[in-house]
């Protein structure tokens, strides 16, 4: 069963400004489900490099960050051309595991359009197949220092 995603951003969420591309519609003009899951991955990736955590330089150290769960919970659309905000923060922060939590608003007025998680492993991509190892110490100091730090 998946996680149900936080109902509230602490004040301290990073937030990613995007805006809907005509390519992320589907036929009723309102960005289609699937995108979603691409602005959660571009709002992580981003506060992780705020925080001082390149996702790519982690990969160059043989570590990868799998996506083990996303929970969406759409509450309004999202449509063509309008700027989406992207709160994101440190939900959770266990051994060889990270979870974010995210709220997707509408800029121009606040309206939240949608809630989400994701849970994500860490694994040795010099493995084959990749296994699980604990987050490295600096990879987990970033973790910290990106805002809302949970249990």
């Amino acid at each position: 069963m998946a996680a149900r995603p936080s109902t509230a951003a602490p004040a301290d969420a990073y937030s990613h400004r995007l805006r809907v591309r005509y390519a992320e519609t589907d036929q009723m003009g309102r960005a289609h489900h699937g995108s979603y899951v691409l602005y959660l991955e571009d709002a992580r990736t981003r506060m992780m490099a705020a925080s001082g955590c390149s996702y790519a330089e982690l990969e160059r150290r043989g570590f990868g960050l799998v996506v083990r769960e996303v929970s969406l919970r759409y509450r309004n659309a999202a449509f063509y051309d309008e700027e989406l905000d992207v709160l994101t923060w440190v939900g959770a922060l266990r051994g060889a595991s990270v979870g974010i939590d995210y709220r997707v608003v509408r800029a121009s007025d606040g309206l939240v359009v949608a809630d989400g998680s994701t849970h994500l492993a860490c694994v040795d991509l010099r493995e084959d197949p990749p296994s699980v190892r604990p987050l490295p110490e600096d990879v987990v100091a970033c973790f910290e220092r990106a805002p809302g730090v949970g249990g």
